[in-house]
């Protein structure tokens, strides 16, 4: 492949920089002072997760930042990387009351972001208190967002949770399957560190069946969730799609956070 001139970092910056760039804290403010507060708000009830959205947009205007990304984490402890790549507009803001006055949504994903990047920004710990434990062990067989999520529910009702991962580092889809532009592998292992603080262990490189036998798990804990996801990408079911050359893009976003550039394999035309 014949080399192409190095992009200058304007752009780079143009090119492969956030689709959405942070708020900056004016923004924030006049964005936030938007919201009506709804009562029975049809944004909560559009939220998978359940998120008082009302609520803690209401302290990022009244410019309590840590206290709205507590807010956002007690319902969603991946509320940072959802602020990033969550259908917003066809969840959240596409409920929001403001269209009903013809009037344009209140950026929900992108006043969630800002909360849960200051709370990061601060090292400020979204649990400062932990539970007691229950006496009872759970083990978690995958790292990706539906372990996360499950472990830092079980961690924050009492129980000593235990995550097994294969890869060298948790995080699954959100560290290994989403590309820069939509969000860097850094949410991602900002959100482990948040379930680790809940008490959380992660054992990495352990992979169930091989390495790590199901009949030990199940010996060793009381329950056992299993979280290995849905890895594979949906095949066309076109003539020639397994040809040599033929990537689908969840290998090929992989290699990028796998590998240094220069080892990532890249035709010379590209469909």
């Amino acid at each position: 492949m014949p080399l192409q001139p190095r992009a200058s970092q304007k752009e780079l910056t143009r090119t492969m920089g956030d689709i959405e760039p942070r708020y900056r804290p004016q923004e924030a403010k006049v964005e936030a002072d938007r919201c009506l507060y709804c009562f029975d708000a049809p944004c909560i009830m559009a939220c998978p997760t359940g998120i008082d959205i009302p609520g803690f947009i209401k302290k990022i205007a009244n410019a309590n930042l840590v206290g709205s990304a507590r807010v956002i984490l007690e319902s969603n402890i991946l509320g940072a990387s959802c602020a990033r790549v969550c259908p917003t507009e066809v969840l959240c803001e596409g409920a929001c009351v403001m269209l009903d006055r013809d009037e344009k949504p209140i950026k929900i994903g992108r006043l969630q972001r800002y909360a849960t990047d200051a709370l990061w920004e601060k090292k400020a710990n979204p649990f400062p208190e932990l539970p007691k434990r229950n006496g009872k062990k759970v083990a978690l067989v995958g790292s990706g967002p539906a372990s996360l999520g499950c472990a830092a529910e079980l961690a924050k009702l009492g129980y000593q949770t235990t995550v097994f991962e294969k890869d060298a580092e948790p995080g699954g889809l959100n560290r290994y399957g989403i590309a820069y532009y939509k969000m860097t592998p850094e949410v991602a292992k900002q959100e482990v560190k948040w379930v680790k603080d809940l008490g959380v262990e992660f054992r990495c490189k352990s992979e169930v069946g091989k390495n790590v036998p199901v009949a030990k798990l199940m010996k060793d804990f009381d329950a056992l969730f299993l979280g290995v996801g849905l890895g594979q990408a949906h095949r066309l079911g076109v003539p020639g799609e397994d040809k040599k050359g033929v990537v689908e893009a969840l290998e090929f976003i992989r290699w990028i956070h796998t590998k240094t550039l220069h080892q990532v394999p890249v035709g010379a035309r590209v469909a």
